[in-house]
């Protein structure tokens, strides 16, 4: 009895917690600071499921009861560990991932993504340099930081950035590239070192929105916050989903990282 006490008091005042970050979400969107890209935050959906636990923990089983499934129920536990850990990474992508938290800032951070043999862009790429060209236009980034690597051909990612942003209205000298920005550990790590020689206090980063999620996580770890904007996408990409099934497995290798690198050789 003592272990459902237990954990009816944890998931009580976790699913308290998960209401207040509910919210402050909504609060933060009467206000306009945020633009939601779903209409709930992923703390109202923890909140439910927490609020579920709560209610199985304090109800009285009923150990007469018979169900003709419970040679069944041994798989149930791990038909529920895999479906969240697909399920969590997802979450914060959608809800995440595109919430827009863009706000007046002294660079913006845009990560790399294909360029052609000839020099062109992706589409994928030249999304997220419009949106970060949008942003520098609102006044919202006085910078604008290019990440990436090599492209296809003989033209980098960066330089093929770089050329898109000053024919859409951007200064030269406003902005500034990383060609060492090989996958997104290296950006985190190269971005951070040069914005913070140049004493930039505030960052945006953009990126598609399911990308989002890992990049937060990669720079809150460097100690750099960031406040992440969605790249406004110009049609639905076709390897969309692979994308997204890539994420969820790269997610975990982030999330996990830590424990491996602390584990004893």
């Amino acid at each position: 009895m003592w272990r459902r006490g237990l954990t009816a008091g944890c998931a009580a005042a976790l699913c308290l917690a998960a209401l207040a970050n509910t919210a402050q979400f909504y609060i933060l969107l009467a206000r306009g600071s945020v633009s939601a890209g779903m209409p709930i935050p992923l703390s109202s959906l923890v909140g439910a499921a927490l609020a579920a636990i709560l209610v199985a923990c304090l109800r009285v089983p009923n150990v007469a009861h018979y169900s003709p499934f419970a040679s069944h129920q041994s798989f149930l536990p791990l038909a529920v560990c895999v479906g969240c850990l697909v399920a969590f990474p997802l979450a914060q992508m959608f809800f995440f991932g595109k919430t827009d938290y863009r706000r007046p800032a002294d660079a913006a951070v845009v990560l790399g993504a294909r360029v052609y043999a000839d020099g062109r862009p992706s589409d994928a790429l030249a999304d997220r340099v419009r949106t970060a060209c949008q942003l520098y236009h609102q006044g919202m980034a006085k910078k604008l930081l290019f990440s990436g690597g090599p492209g296809d051909g003989a033209i980098h990612e960066t330089q093929s950035m770089k050329r898109l942003a000053i024919q859409l209205g951007v200064k030269a000298d406003d902005i500034l590239v990383d060609e060492a920005g090989l996958n997104t550990q290296a950006t985190v790590e190269n971005s951070s070192a040069l914005l913070s020689r140049l004493h930039a206090s505030r960052i945006l980063v953009v990126s598609h929105f399911y990308h989002l999620p890992r990049i937060k996580l990669a720079y809150q770890r460097a100690g750099c916050e960031v406040y992440t904007v969605p790249a406004r996408e110009s049609y639905l990409l076709r390897q969309m989903p692979y994308n997204i099934l890539r994420e969820v497995a790269a997610l975990w290798v982030y999330y996990l990282r830590p424990l491996a690198a602390s584990s004893p050789s």
